[in-house]
């Protein structure tokens, strides 16, 4: 059968009518894999903490009993391991790639699981960043998860648009901080989905703002609060604001976010699930 344009490229010359109209058949990995939801976790801009909100939405969602494993797709910048104190190199078995767990049992593969050293640095370019991303989907034995999150790199190049075409993404969580900078970044990773039609579950705002250990002020270190406002600009949901809060770097460097508990970060969970 001669290929098409498939129906996931937003026009003819993203894919140059090379996408093949039938879909391969899946792996032994994909067999024996049952992801309900894949939901991909995106900002545009880096810094914003979108690794750090993916890992507790992971764990957010852990908490509630669910079954939840996180795809680093951050191929040259991966922290999702070291937020959650892996560091075991990832195994194998006859049907693909084995996923590590963390100690609540969220499965997370990372190419930090399968380098020498985590700070070993990956000089590669885009389109063997995309092949590997792409078999972290089909070599990858999942196993049955009720939510599998996408920690996606900043920008909108390679890596989005092969996820974008290839995965069966349910939806996206978009993340910003309230700088005028971020903002404008972010909304460009808003676009992207719309050419894609993909559904787009909300803004989460990170780093709204500081408590003062002293008084309890808010301290707004990047401007005054735009979550909302971004939101309904682009007419999406705000799924709400989060602060900068030590307590919560302090478990991330110590690889232990999952012992992190905040009610506002929860509300999240609750709106991203009610969505979906």
């Amino acid at each position: 059968m001669a290929n098409e344009q498939c129906n996931s490229c937003p026009s003819a010359s993203d894919c140059g009518g090379s996408c093949p109209s039938v879909p391969p058949e899946p792996t032994a990995a994909q067999k024996a894999s049952k992801v309900k939801n894949l939901v991909a976790v995106m900002s545009g801009k880096g810094g914003v903490g979108k690794s750090s909100v993916t890992a507790l939405l992971a764990a957010a969602l852990q908490n509630k009993g669910l079954r939840v494993g996180v795809l680093d797709a951050d191929i040259t910048g991966p922290s999702i391991p070291r937020l959650f104190g892996i560091t075991a190199s990832a195994n194998a078995s006859e049907e693909g790639l084995l996923p590590a767990q963390t100690a609540s049992g969220i499965k997370i593969m990372s190419l930090n699981l399968m380098v020498p050293a985590d700070d070993t640095p990956v000089v590669w370019r885009g389109p063997i960043i995309s092949q590997l991303v792409g078999q972290f989907w089909t070599e990858v034995v999942w196993g049955e998860l009720d939510y599998l999150l996408i920690d996606l790199p900043p920008g909108t190049g390679d890596v989005q648009i092969s996820i974008f075409q290839s995965f069966p993404v349910t939806g996206v969580v978009t993340v910003t901080n309230p700088q005028q900078l971020a903002g404008m970044i972010v909304r460009k990773s808003i676009h992207m989905l719309n050419l894609y039609k993909l559904k787009n579950y909300g803004l989460i705002e990170n780093m709204a703002w500081l408590e003062c250990p002293d008084c309890g002020k808010a301290i707004q270190i990047f401007g005054r609060s735009r979550g909302a406002e971004e939101a309904a600009r682009e007419e999406i949901p705000f799924l709400g604001s989060l602060p900068l809060d030590p307590a919560m770097t302090a478990l991330a460097d110590a690889g232990r976010i999952e012992d992190y508990r905040s009610e506002a970060f929860a509300a999240i969970a609750d709106k991203i699930m009610a969505a979906i």
